[in-house]
């Protein structure tokens, strides 16, 4: 299983790539701000916690960029109100 995520920035998303299926965390960008909108599970990951694995990789990116985020995406709220260490970015 892969556990690298890529910014696909051509079409504006985060991806991790697992067993042939392609998870994907869609953002717009502005200066200094990236908000997530939409994250996508295929079904055949469903339940395998690919979805934390994507949008923990992609704070982690966002991070390094020293970007603020704004979780418009329910999936990616939820995860930075789970995970304290991610408040700081929202």
């Amino acid at each position: 299983m892969s556990v690298d995520v890529v910014n696909n920035t051509a079409q504006h998303r985060f991806e991790l790539e697992v067993e042939g299926h392609v998870a994907a965390a869609y953002y717009d960008l502005k200066p200094g701000v990236i908000t997530f909108t939409h994250t996508e599970v295929p079904k055949e990951l469903g339940g395998k916690g690919i979805g934390s694995k994507l949008v923990k990789g992609a704070l982690d990116q966002v991070r390094r960029d020293g970007l603020k985020v704004v979780p418009d995406c329910p999936f990616v709220k939820a995860y930075i109100a789970k995970h304290p260490e991610a408040a700081d970015l929202a």
